[in-house]
């Protein structure tokens, strides 16, 4: 799909023919912006604008040069683009190319809040739009508030969970996952916004920009900055819950542990009492221990004498625990 920004009338038109590269110039045409481009829409814009579109390849490289850079023709720039999906987000690349006539030509493969947002703004302030550089600015201008919002977003849910952890009695599997799915999205928005640092740099550094741009790059390079600040910080604080979290389980596993070991020394008297009387010697003098009642009735007081001392034991051990505050 490609969608055509046209400068008539004093407004702005949208069109989708691209006949019509064959009957406007450069001067009548603002902004190309495609979306999953079919063969025919690329090669139509390349023999407009006479610059062969980036390939896939060349938009992925992580490469200093392929995020921006310059040629005698045009200006190129690819950058990162988050889409959010239920429990992370996804990166998606697009490229952007600007010719020295001012024409700005997006290539891109999903849909984007960005771009909506900015053609909203384009519609309403189209004398502010007056090249393909302030559209690309506003653009960049645009991510970065979104941007914003999504480290905003990773924020309060560290802060969810840092509550959710403070007021739990147990930590499950399922916090360490949810800290582990909050890492991830901070690494990827970081990268995300160091990537959005990397080409306001290429234009600072530039000199074909007009000149009433810059001031707003430099507000842009700012808040970059501090969201980097930001995202680093919600890192560091998800660091930090992790080994509380981790702390906590090591504690409920001690106490678990602490429950058999109180339950095996407990036993262990009562355990060697039995084992010493149940050697079977003759020569025991407890098997002879014995009183016969009026009524007849033998009473085998060997046997009462070493449960009494299994139990005296038992009970001992437990006192001394107790004395040493380890229960």
């Amino acid at each position: 799909m490609i969608t055509i920004y046209l400068k008539q009338y004093n407004k702005i038109i949208r069109n989708a023919d691209v006949e019509l590269f064959d009957e406007l110039g450069y001067d009548d045409i603002l902004w190309v912006d495609m979306m999953n481009p079919t063969l025919k829409e690329q090669r139509a814009v390349e023999n407009f604008i006479e610059i062969s579109l980036q390939t896939k390849q060349q938009v992925e490289e992580i490469e200093s040069t392929s995020k921006y850079s310059e040629t005698e023709t045009a200006i190129i720039s690819n950058s990162n683009f988050f889409v959010p999906s239920a429990d992370s987000f996804t990166v998606e690349p697009v490229s952007f190319i600007i010719s020295n006539e001012g024409v700005l030509v997006s290539v891109r493969n999903a849909e984007f809040r960005t771009f909506r947002e900015t053609e909203k703004r384009l519609q309403m302030n189209y004398r502010s739009y007056s090249t393909g550089y302030h559209i690309f600015s506003s653009l960049l201008e645009v991510r970065i508030d979104f941007d914003a919002d999504l480290v905003e977003m990773i924020a309060k849910q560290v802060s969810t969970l840092s509550k959710d952890i403070a007021t739990e009695d147990s930590i499950d599997k399922q916090v360490i996952y949810r800290i582990n799915r909050l890492q991830e999205s901070t690494m990827l928005l970081r990268e995300n916004i160091f990537d959005r640092q990397r080409v306001l740099s290429g234009i600072l550094r530039s000199e074909r920009f007009p000149s009433d741009i810059y001031p707003r790059l430099q507000l842009m390079i700012k808040d970059v900055n501090s969201l980097i600040n930001h995202a680093d910080f919600s890192f560091q604080r998800l660091d930090y819950i992790q080994d509380a979290a981790l702390g906590l389980i090591n504690i409920e596993q001690n106490e678990i542990v602490k429950i058999f070991s109180v339950a095996a020394v407990v036993f262990l008297p009562a355990t060697l009492i039995a084992s010493i009387y149940g050697m079977n010697f003759t020569v025991m003098p407890e098997l002879q221990w014995q009183i016969t009642l009026a009524n007849g009735y033998v009473v085998p007081l060997g046997y009462l004498f070493a449960l009494s001392l299994m139990l005296l034991c038992s009970g001992l051990t437990i006192w001394y625990f107790k004395y040493k505050k380890w229960l």
